[in-house]
């Protein structure tokens, strides 16, 4: 077997081995041709002809060379790694050869031979790519509405004589200026002296560290004396170098499909305040709609919470503890094969794949799920939303049967799913190429029709069960630019815009049957503003990675989200110390989504549950239960603050949870303490962020101020030094609103 696939798997932060790279040839620079083989195959070459933009024809070999097989983002060496990816190295070799891609314009045809040790050839089909080069543009190459702000001279595109798939540009940065939003960012919240793009990505833990994101934006703040912001008009990929290369320009880089000659790329620019940039971002995107107040009460879940009798279990604990609870999300519910069934229920499979309800199915008293609809009515009864997990994939792996075989067949039929080319450049069904399910079905969510086939088949669980919301889970899974629509458009257009459409399906699923649009999800693009709800997705207990969520909200914030929440102290490895999760959950209860989750652990002992009893139990600490209690209670009193300041927030755009640069743009402690935040209008939040902390250093903005744990008054503007009982997040009030908010933070043990 020999295989080359030219445009890779669509791993956007690795080159696979068997792709070309770059996919789109510049002239000049180096251009990778690779292949992935058989053990049996003992030499590859390239059969390459080159046709000059002149008609001057070339024909040559070039053998390629061994190289360790890449895939997916992983390398396999057959070393250091795990056994299973050594048994995949052996079984399928890299190769690799690097030649200087030839003049612009060049038209390439090529074939991969290998020769195998028992004399016999095999050979892939031919591929064809033109070459492109960088030159010089118009500056109208570049659509721009409100103050034009590119560089003259600056526009540069990336084409082969006919076409562009590439322009850069240049906008001016000043001395003093901060660069913040670009969607939901881990690392920092000024940008400026680093690079970065806007592609949708599951990064899986260290986020922060890895500078990547589930829900990137094209939007940035360029907060400083003269305020303004701008937004790409794109779904396409994007670089930004933020004054990394050159300190007064912040560079921009943009994937297109346009014709020579023509417009490369569309920016919006937008001036004046923050609040104002954001407002005129949002006029043209899309702004929040408002959520219920239950979505302020705290939310509760753990993957290993996967029976009906171990859910009542820990919401009695809740009872028990006294600790209130307004959401549970119910995560390892399904058969984890169509979905849309609980697992353990017994029913007669739809052959055609149409929808069931709920009279279809029985579920046995042995069984994991004996009562879905009389348990949620018994949370109802206790105030207790229920939300059930989803994800937008049909499993293929293992072999479907039942069901699922009907519902990818059914797919299929409809012709619902999002396709791809085979190698005859036939169009079949797209298989999931990520680590998460992968080769599985993946249905066209950006098309109302297939939305609409998709979420009937959940219908039961909203109309009949009770369902209150959905947790909209791996958002991220659509790769490759290749990729083809039921709009005809094509995946590296289209990709980052399908998360957007995966939330609005399942809300617009809720509103039709008279709920509330509640989904819960973690990936998102330009246009997610207006759907639902979002954490910040899969992380550790670690302070690097608590610290990294803070920024992750706030940046969300700037970038328009009103309701984020993260897992707090993290969901994944060994649980949290008791400093850490209480001081995570002291920052939680003044952010928009309060919510603590745990990873699948396979139920060994200790547990790995993020609940408070768990953590007390496994800490030994007997603070954890009085603390976590007393700010779940401070929680409920509240939460018609938080729905009044996020009806205002809709209303305004200002921020639910605001970095400081949007009320005092030109103060310096706005950016020297970056971990601050105003809560609606009238709370000022400073969490503790560093491990043993027994003092903290509070940047207080200007105002009047009250310390809503002593009642002191205190004059902003100014640097305070306080000590910090693990009991205690330092919070003030405006002096104005006090009166009204200060029943809030009475204990009423």
């Amino acid at each position: 077997m020999i295989r080359h696939r030219p445009l890779g798997s669509g791993h956007p932060y690795s080159i696979d081995t068997e792709q070309r790279s770059p996919i789109d040839p510049v002239a000049g620079e180096p251009l990778t041709i690779g292949a992935r083989t058989t053990p049996d195959v003992e030499r590859v070459d390239c059969e390459l002809t080159v046709v000059a933009p002149d008609g001057a024809k070339t024909t040559r070999i070039v053998p390629l060379a061994r190289v360790a097989r890449t895939s997916r983002g992983q390398t396999v060496d057959g070393g250091h790694l795990a056994s299973a990816q050594a048994r995949l190295a052996r079984k399928a070799e890299g190769w690799a050869a690097t030649i200087d891609a030839p003049p612009a314009g060049s038209h390439l045809s090529y074939r991969l031979v290998g020769f195998a040790s028992d004399g016999g050839e095999q050979h892939t089909r031919w591929f064809q790519t033109t070459v492109f080069a960088w030159r010089s543009a118009s500056d109208d190459a570049v659509a721009g509405d409100g103050r034009r702000r590119v560089i003259p001279g600056s526009v540069r595109v990336l084409s082969d004589g006919v076409h562009v798939c590439r322009v850069r540009f240049a906008l001016p940065l000043r001395p003093g200026e901060h660069v913040t939003g670009l969607g939901e960012r881990y690392d920092a919240l000024d940008h400026r002296g680093t690079s970065l793009d806007s592609v949708v990505f599951e990064q899986y833990k260290s986020q922060g560290a890895e500078r990547k994101t589930y829900m990137p934006m094209p939007f940035a703040h360029v907060v400083g004396a003269d305020g303004w912001g701008f937004h790409i008009r794109t779904s396409r990929r994007v670089w930004f170098d933020i004054g990394q290369t050159e300190p007064d320009a912040l560079w921009v880089e943009v994937e297109t499909a346009a014709e020579d000659g023509g417009v490369a790329a569309s920016i919006a620019f937008y001036d004046g305040s923050p609040t104002r940039v954001l407002e005129a971002f949002l006029d043209e995107v899309g702004r929040a709609e408002e959520l219920p107040e239950w979505v302020f009460e705290l939310w509760a879940s753990g993957n290993e919470w996967n029976t009906q009798e171990r859910v009542m279990r820990e919401l009695d604990a809740h009872r028990e503890h006294d600790i209130p609870v307004g959401s549970v999300v119910i995560e390892a519910w399904s058969d984890e094969s169509t979905f849309t069934a609980f697992r353990d229920a017994r029913y007669e499979p739809s052959f055609d794949g149409a929808p069931h309800r709920l009279a279809d199915f029985d579920f046995p008293a042995e069984g994991a799920w004996p009562d879905p609809k009389g348990m949620v009515d018994d949370l109802h009864t206790r105030g207790v939303r229920v939300h059930l997990w989803q994800i937008p994939l049909m499993k293929l792996r293992p072999h479907p049967k039942g069901q699922a075989a009907a519902d990818a067949a059914a797919a299929v039929e409809a012709d619902v799913l999002i396709r791809e080319p085979d190698a005859k450049g036939h169009l079949r069904p797209y298989r999931n190429r990520g680590w998460w399910f992968p080769l599985s079905y993946m249905p066209d969510l950006t098309d109302e029709s297939a939305a609409q086939w998709w979420t009937e088949k959940r219908r039961y669980l909203v109309e009949e069960i009770g369902i209150d919301g959905f947790k909209t889970d791996g958002g991220e899974h659509a790769w490759g630019r290749e990729l083809v629509y039921l709009d005809g458009s094509h995946g590296d257009e289209a990709n980052s815009r399908f998360p957007v459409a995966y939330a609005k399906a399942y809300g617009d699923l809720l509103r039709s049957a008279g709920k509330a649009p509640v989904t819960f999800s973690r990936a998102g693009y330009t246009g997610s503003q207006a759907h639902g709800a979002f954490w910040a997705g899969d992380e550790n207990s670690t302070w690097d990675a608590y610290r990294w969520s803070l920024f992750a909200g706030l940046s969300a914030a700037a970038s328009g989200i009103v309701y984020w929440g993260w897992d707090i102290a993290g969901f994944s490895g060994p649980v949290p110390s008791a400093e850490l999760y209480l001081r995570a959950s002291a920052a939680s209860a003044f952010v928009p989504i309060m919510q603590y989750h745990s990873e699948f652990n396979h139920h060994r002992t200790p547990s790995h549950d993020r609940t408070p009893w768990n953590i007390a139990e496994q800490s030994g600490d007997d603070r954890v239960l009085p603390v976590f209690r007393r700010y779940a209670k401070l929680r409920e009193r509240l939460v018609p603050y938080l729905a009044a300041e996020a009806r205002e927030s809709i209303r305004t755009s200002a921020p639910l949870m605001r970095a400081l640069y949007f009320d005092h743009p030109t103060w310096s402690g706005a950016w020297t303490h970056p971990l601050q935040w105003m809560l609606g209008r009238d709370l000022f939040i400073s969490p503790v962020v560093d491990e043993g902390a027994t003092a903290h250093q509070v940047a207080l903005p200007p105002g009047e101020w009250i310390d809503v744990w002593t009642d002191e008054a205190v004059a902003g503007a100014q640097m305070l030094r306080r000590t910090v009982p693990i009991d205690e997040v330092p919070v003030y009030c405006r002096a104005e609103a006090w009166a009204r908010l200060a029943p809030v933070f009475e204990d009423r043990e």
